[in-house]
């Protein structure tokens, strides 16, 4: 594996946990508008990752699929409302750790979130000023590889890497033709990866000796 000239994370379980602020909208969007459903953390945290037509099929599998993206829509606004004062608990080492690594490499963020989700991280982490570049599926509704892909393009990546935290993490980089980072701390599982870290500041430290 050739040293990387940039490192793309993946947010949520990789960066940070927001699952509880996550599951917030969707309650309260469903209380909004007398949908007799509550949806919890533990349910919640085996989706994480999950494109956003999927996770409505999950979700709402009696809804169609029109009545569930208008639901979905009004969750992520309301997600957007909340965010700035919920927030969520960002992993140790991880502030810190990603404004060491941008001294060495490009740093970008890449999730399967919708618009104006990262920023909000980005801002909650306290890390406007390193981070290179961030893509969400909601701009675009594009999966993970295409995703990658652009961001690649867009900033002549040649040697990334992807880090992220899940099966589908693994499957969609190596879609994209490039090596994945597993970390095991966050809310899924994998074998497949080219490096694993058990924490961010073990990643950081293998990065920053390279």
């Amino acid at each position: 594996m050739l040293k990387p000239d940039s490192l793309i994370f993946d947010m949520d379980g990789t960066l940070w946990d927001a699952v509880d602020t996550y599951a917030n909208s969707w309650n309260l969007t469903f209380e909004k508008l007398q949908i007799q459903r509550i949806i919890n953390r533990n349910e919640l945290v085996g989706l994480m990752g999950m494109e956003g037509k999927k996770l409505t099929k999950v979700l709402m599998p009696d809804f169609d699929d029109d009545k569930a993206l208008d639901v979905y829509l009004d969750v992520n606004e309301t997600r957007r409302q909340i965010l700035p004062t919920s927030g969520g608990n960002v992993y140790p080492g991880v502030t810190e750790g990603i404004k060491r690594l941008a001294t060495k490499y490009k740093v970008l963020v890449l999730s399967n979130c919708a618009i104006g989700i990262i920023p909000l991280f980005i801002k909650w982490a306290g890390i406007e000023d390193v981070v290179t570049d961030y893509m969400a599926y909601g701009e675009n509704n594009m999966p993970k590889h295409h995703n990658m892909r652009l961001l690649m393009d867009k900033h002549q990546l040649e040697n990334p890497v992807y880090i992220g935290d899940t099966q589908g993490d693994a499957e969609q980089t190596r879609m994209a033709g490039i090596p994945f980072i597993f970390v095991s701390y966050g809310f899924g599982h994998t074998g497949d990866f080219d490096l694993k870290f058990d924490d961010f500041e073990s990643l950081t430290d293998y990065y920053m000796s390279l």
